[in-house]
């Protein structure tokens, strides 16, 4: 189960793959698609949340920055 971190609100474009990168802000980075090789990642919302560890930090459907605990499998 996620719990929302920060509400942002970010409308995404298509064609992108979204992450929350080492600084705790929004990146985006271009998909690579048929033969085509993906582009370089480019900060788009400046956040600055602070990581804890053991949690899986992602952008979720509404836009928002969610986290989820992660399961170590062995």
């Amino acid at each position: 189960m996620a719990e929302k971190v920060l509400k942002v609100g970010m409308d995404r474009e298509d064609g992108f793959l979204y992450y929350i990168d080492k600084d705790g802000d929004i990146a985006r980075v271009q998909m690579a698609r048929g033969g085509k090789k993906g582009g370089k990642p480019k900060k788009v919302e400046k956040c600055g949340i602070k990581k804890e560890k053991g949690y899986l930090y992602f952008l979720d459907k509404k836009g928002d920055i969610s986290r989820a605990k992660m399961v170590n499998a062995k």
